[in-house]
């Protein structure tokens, strides 16, 4: 179960990096909140990967 947790982070901070590219002319503060989220879910999954969590 913790491998797939750590797959869907991983993969929603791919999600999230990519809106926040595709929106930066659009809003800035909008993909601001996107790359915030991507760092968040990115780092939860490393420390998924690292089982600290």
């Amino acid at each position: 179960m913790s491998s797939a947790v750590m797959y869907l982070l991983f993969m929603a901070a791919g999600f999230l990096a990519g809106g926040a590219y595709a929106l930066w002319r659009i809003n800035r503060f909008l993909s601001g909140v996107l790359a915030a989220l991507a760092v968040l879910s990115a780092t939860g999954a490393v420390l998924r990967l690292m089982e600290v969590v």
